[in-house]
């Protein structure tokens, strides 16, 4: 049965998570992976939501506060293995879940182009392609999106 909890940044299964994340973006990235990385930052973020089988930590993502009424979704992730069995669209959708509590009245969030898989599952739970925003605008590999919670 998954689990998902909410946590922080410090969590050590985040932390590990992360950094296979990280992994993945630099083949993906290329020579662009330095310029993203310095956006990526984990340290005091403090809505972190790990996915959990049978004690072992599978997937994870955080929202981080961007304005007053949106919260930016970042480091989602799900170890290659795990993949296919909804994993993200739970950490997704608790996620949102998690910022409508807060009192956000959106999320918004930046994917590569060179993610597809991530792109149709954004498209797929109602996400809407927006302009770039932020450090983003510009950058001809990533694509932005955005949801209006209920």
């Amino acid at each position: 049965m998954i689990k998902i909890i909410r946590t922080n940044s410090e969590n050590p299964d985040f932390i590990g998570l992360v950094k296979l994340l990280d992994a993945d973006l630099a083949t993906r990235d290329g020579k662009d992976h330095q310029f993203y990385s310095q956006f990526n930052s984990i340290s005091a973020i403090k809505n972190v939501v790990v996915a959990f089988e049978n004690g072992l930590a599978m997937g994870c993502g955080a929202i981080k506060e961007y304005s007053d009424d949106a919260m930016e979704i970042k480091r989602m992730f799900t170890k290659p293995e795990y993949r296919g069995r909804g994993i993200a669209a739970r950490i997704l959708l608790e996620l949102e879940k998690w910022a409508a509590e807060i009192g956000r009245r959106k999320c918004i969030l930046e994917t590569g182009r060179r993610q597809p898989e991530a792109i149709a599952l954004y498209e797929h739970y109602g996400y809407s392609q927006i302009d770039n925003y932020g450090q983003y605008v510009g950058v001809e590999n990533s694509v932005c999106f955005q949801k209006l919670l209920v």
